[in-house]
């Protein structure tokens, strides 16, 4: 399999593409690609390997076999390797962890503007009313997980799943920005921040010399990520 990724410092989409590969198990090619650089641009417009998601990241690829999309690939993975691999096995359990991680789909625009992923920095900015109304409903859900189904470790269902995979960005957000959050959350993020793979990822991320003006700390308050 192959897998192209963005920039780690702030492509969210790619981390949590690479955080269902590595949950899967299997070997995996990692191709990184500089998502505001000329080269791109010259792929984007070329078939193969690159084509099928219109230019956007993460793409997998197993053998014919092309998906793009997060959630897809986290899904087409799942499928392969067995679905108690990634979701809780539990039924009222998997049932909250799939709203949770279709929410963060296709949710917290706001916070994704005002708080565009960027491991690198560590800054302050001034969040809207509704940054601050999607930290909210962030925070009740983790809460809600860890008092529910988190007994069994450090992590929202208990063990590393789907929900985690999806909310890492948020943990990286929550740390570059200084949101603070009650302790339960700090001990959640911890949890995620010092995961192998999390540590992995925020090593590369940290040592990348590319670097996108949009995304830098500058901007704050007229990006997404």
């Amino acid at each position: 399999m192959k897998l192209i990724i963005g920039n780690k410092n702030y492509s969210s989409w790619s981390l949590r593409g690479w955080l269902a590969a590595k949950q899967s198990g299997l070997n995996f090619e990692e191709l990184i690609v500089h998502i505001a650089g000329e080269d791109w641009e010259a792929k984007k417009a070329q078939e193969g390997e690159f084509q099928p998601s219109n230019g956007k990241v993460p793409v997998l690829w197993d053998g014919d076999v092309v998906v793009w999309d997060s959630l897809a690939i986290m899904d087409y993975l799942a499928d392969k390797v067995g679905r108690d691999r990634f979701w809780p096995k539990a039924d009222e359990a998997r049932g909250m962890a799939r709203a949770m991680v279709a929410e963060m789909h296709s949710s917290y625009l706001s916070l994704r503007r005002n708080c565009p992923m960027n491991i690198r920095a560590k800054v302050q900015v001034e969040l809207s009313d509704e940054t601050k109304s999607d930290i909210v409903r962030i925070l009740g859900l983790w809460a809600e997980a860890r008092a529910r189904f988190g007994k069994g470790g450090p992590f929202l269902f208990g063990t590393f799943s789907a929900a985690d995979i999806f909310y890492a960005p948020i943990v990286s957000r929550f740390i570059t920005y200084g949101i603070n959050v009650p302790g339960f959350a700090q001990a959640y993020m911890q949890a995620v921040w010092e995961h192998d793979w999390m540590q992995q990822w925020i090593e590369a991320a940290r040592s990348e010399e590319w670097t996108i003006s949009q995304f830098e700390i500058g901007d704050a308050q007229e990006r997404g990520a």
